[in-house]
């Protein structure tokens, strides 16, 4: 359940916030709003310098890790820094020192305290600690410019009287009255019974100087001549606006019972310190540029130097190619003409050798038809031979042949005469039976015919 504790109004700009809130609970736990943004801002300073990390070509991953500790001792360094200039507030009870929740950081405490913490880290991870710095920063005025409404939120850090157009006017009853100052309590008004005092919204200044401030830093990231210009940029920009916007805070941290704000004279310093360093980096730089563009004419005028003796080299060797082609095609035509003269030659030589080839193969044509003749003849009286000797072993055969052909034709004929006797025997034998079977046949009808004969008469 929310706490409605306060009221603010924009008197000139017409707007109230009634029932104002400044935490809420989670069980028996308060949640202060306070705290919140502060965290969202720590978050929103991490993600700004990952993105200018990445592109700037950096590892983002550092800032995450350097965020931690950066957080870590920024809080120790901004309580210590709000402690040392208000000894009097702590001095005699030394445990609120630790009672955070109570308020008391100075923005300018961490500031340095996270430089350190940075420097350090930078050592141990081999890193270059002013393009940290330039990286990180770009975050950071961001963050300032969010984490000054958790100022607006516990209703403090604000102002002497003013009727700007920002006045901003807030419920006496319930504002720390450390802050309220006898100027503010004589120009105080009564609304509705409600006592207000209207102060200059200082948190809104500074939220508004800083996110401008953050605008230039990103652009200027863009054009960056030298490591750490970034953070010098930041230093003076954030010093000029913190001097003048500490000057109408009614909450200042004084050195001593000077009445000099310690935030002013730390501003003027840094800012003093920054523009030194910037004019030095930024002269550095253009000598380095210099340097760079002095190189960059040499290397370009012994290019162009080079270019023209290649030029040169080119055109020589041009010419001697041209040279060259020019011998070449005259030794070519000069071997065409010996070739020419050597194939007429040639053939001439080839006339005579075909000549003498021809003769010489018709002399041994003539030589080896003779031998050939020759042998031809001597082939032919031994087939002459031969074909005498087969021409008498065939009548011979032929005649040996016809003899056994009369002596078989022989003794198939008395094998034959042997055969028709042997069937003429077989035919009588046959018909000789079947004369004696008919006789008996005939007998045996007649002695049937002589019974049946014999029976009809007896009927």
């Amino acid at each position: 359940m929310f706490t409605l504790t306060a009221d603010i109004w924009f008197v000139n700009l017409g707007l109230k916030f009634s029932d104002w809130v400044k935490s809420f609970k989670i069980g028996n736990f308060d949640i202060y709003i306070y705290g919140c943004i502060i965290a969202a801002s720590v978050l929103l300073a991490l993600t700004v310098a990952c993105i200018v990390a990445r592109r700037t070509g950096q590892n983002d991953d550092n800032y995450a890790e350097l965020m931690i500790w950066g957080v870590l001792f920024g809080i120790i360094g901004a309580r210590l820094y709000y402690v040392a200039f208000d000894w009097d507030a702590y001095k005699d009870n030394l445990k609120e020192i630790f009672n955070l929740r109570a308020g008391g950081l100075a923005i300018y405490g961490g500031i340095i305290a996270g430089a350190i913490t940075g420097w350090i880290f930078c050592k141990v991870k081999k890193l270059n600690f002013r393009q940290v710095l330039d990286t990180a920063f770009v975050g950071v005025v961001l963050a300032q410019a969010t984490g000054r409404w958790s100022n607006f939120v516990n209703m403090e850090c604000f102002g002497g009287y003013t009727e700007n157009l920002l006045a901003m006017r807030l419920n006496i009853a319930k504002v720390n009255s450390a802050m309220i100052t006898p100027e503010l309590l004589e120009k105080a008004v009564s609304v509705d019974g409600v006592s207000y005092i209207q102060v200059h919204p200082t948190f809104l200044y500074e939220s508004l100087w800083n996110l401008a401030l953050f605008v230039i830093l990103l652009l200027a990231t863009r054009k960056k001549r030298f490591h750490g210009q970034i953070f010098l940029l930041y230093l003076m920009g954030y010093g000029v606006g913190r001097f003048w916007i500490e000057g109408l805070r009614t909450d200042q941290l004084k050195i001593g019972h000077t009445g000099i704000a310690i935030s002013q004279v730390v501003s003027v310093v840094l800012c003093a310190a920054a523009l030194v360093l910037y004019v030095i980096g930024m002269k550095k730089a253009k000598e380095a540029e210099a340097i760079v563009a002095k190189a960059e004419a040499e290397a370009a005028e012994e290019i162009k130097g080079n270019v023209l003796e290649m030029i040169e080299e080119d055109r020589k060797a041009s010419e001697a190619f041209a040279e060259a082609a020019a011998h070449a095609q005259e030794t070519m035509e000069g071997a065409a003409d010996a070739a020419e003269q050597a194939r007429t030659d040639m053939e001439e030589t080839a006339g005579e050798l075909l000549e003498a080839e021809a003769d010489s193969a018709h002399v041994e044509a003539q030589a080896a038809t003779e031998q050939a003749e020759a042998e031809a003849a001597e082939q032919a009286a031994k087939a002459n031979a031969a074909a005498e000797a087969l021409k008498d072993a065939a009548e011979e055969h032929a005649e040996a042949l016809k003899d056994a052909a009369e002596e078989h034709a022989e003794a198939l004929k008395d094998a034959a005469d042997e055969a028709i006797a042997k069937v003429q025997e077989s035919v009588d034998d046959a018909v000789a039976k079947l004369q004696e079977a008919a006789d008996q046949a005939i007998a045996k009808l007649q002695e049937a015919a002589g019974g049946a004969g014999e029976k009809n008469d007896g009927r």
